[in-house]
């Protein structure tokens, strides 16, 4: 039976670092403000005209590509994940592909919407494809250029502090080594609480979960769907989040979730070699380390340098990692994820 192994990694971070005093010139907010409720210290943001989720998706799928030798021509799927795509459509696959020089080839590209999650998301998607001998090559990119959407006022300091931009990109291949590669995954969400952590508007809701009176939506019949005047004069076209009911959904399904996987592939807490998480916020990943009895050398964070990258930010992580030798071939590393949706998933995966 064929396994899904990673073979190749990338990354991209902008070269802007926009440090917590940098913030503090543009809302009242303080450096020890925002490392107390999150750990980030700086983040990156992109280049405005010159950078966006897709050029750096495609940087991040070089990088990815130089590390195991596979040439662009060689890649015969692209999974591209993002919450925050250069448009509204087309999605960014495409796009990406465009950008790699391989349209002609004519080959798939998959647009994956589950934020925080979509990097494992994606994992699954294209282990599935790998285990059937559908594809050989697969490209999964995880890109996010947040910054150009925040509300950089005091009103929006909870959300706007807390996100930064980069990508990661990783090669899929398949191997019939047994115990090496992607060993279980694991994917789970709950829409209940939806609006918890959205971005609600631009939409072609009408108003209809929140109530069209909310959102100044005009009563004809066609037209006005996506922007109202009410939404540019209330300043209703950023990113929300009720912070407290995130937290408390988070550090009870990171532990679930990571427990799931490890149980399915017969392993505890004691075989990982490294715990990977989405880097959400630093306080999540330390309540969630102390409820699992990691040690520090089992959990990586680097939140601190990068804010929360959403998507991008498990590549990023796994990439920097690697390079710091925080493990190494045949080690056992669990990756997990928790977002917007609610979305949640894991994979356990050996290198």
């Amino acid at each position: 039976m064929l396994r899904t192994k990673i073979a190749g990694m990338g990354y991209y971070v902008p070269e802007k670092v926009v440090t917590n005093f940098d913030l503090m010139k543009l809302m009242d907010t303080s450096d020890e403000w925002i490392q107390e409720r999150s750990g980030i210290i700086e983040r990156r943001y992109a280049k405005k005209h010159e950078e966006t989720t897709s050029t750096m998706g495609a940087a991040a799928a070089r990088m990815a590509m130089d590390s195991c030798g596979v040439n662009p021509e060689e890649i015969d799927f692209i999974i591209f994940a993002t919450l925050s795509p250069d448009y509204f459509f087309p999605g960014c696959g495409v796009l990406a592909q465009r950008a790699l020089g391989i349209s002609k080839k004519e080959i798939p590209a998959l647009d994956i919407r589950n934020q925080c999650s979509g990097f494992i998301y994606g994992l699954e998607v294209a282990d599935q494809f790998i285990k059937t001998g559908k594809y050989k090559n697969i490209l999964l990119i995880a890109s996010e250029l947040q910054s150009h959407g925040l509300d950089f006022t005091t009103r929006g300091r909870n959300v706007s502090v807390l996100f930064g931009d980069g990508a990661g990109a990783v090669i899929l291949q398949p191997t019939e080594d047994e115990d090496k590669g992607i060993l279980t995954t694991h994917l789970h969400s709950d829409g209940t609480e939806a609006e918890v952590l959205s971005l609600i508007n631009p939409g072609s809701h009408c108003g209809y979960h929140l109530g069209k009176e909310q959102f100044g939506y005009p009563d004809i019949e066609y037209g006005g769907a996506f922007v109202t005047d009410k939404m540019f004069n209330e300043h209703m076209l950023f990113p929300q989040m009720d912070g407290q009911a995130v937290f408390k959904k988070a550090v009870t399904k990171f532990p679930e979730v990571i427990h799931e996987a490890l149980k399915t592939a017969g392993y505890s807490t004691q075989d990982v070699k490294l715990v990977i998480p989405h880097q959400a916020n630093l306080r999540i990943s330390q309540f969630v380390q102390r409820l699992l009895r990691l040690t520090d050398d089992q959990m990586y964070n680097n939140i601190q340098k990068y804010g929360n990258t959403t998507a991008a930010s498990i590549p990023i992580a796994m990439c920097e990692a690697k390079q710091e030798g925080r493990y190494a071939e045949g080690d056992l590393v669990c990756l997990a994820a928790f977002g917007s949706g609610f979305t949640w998933a894991s994979a356990l995966v050996r290198f």
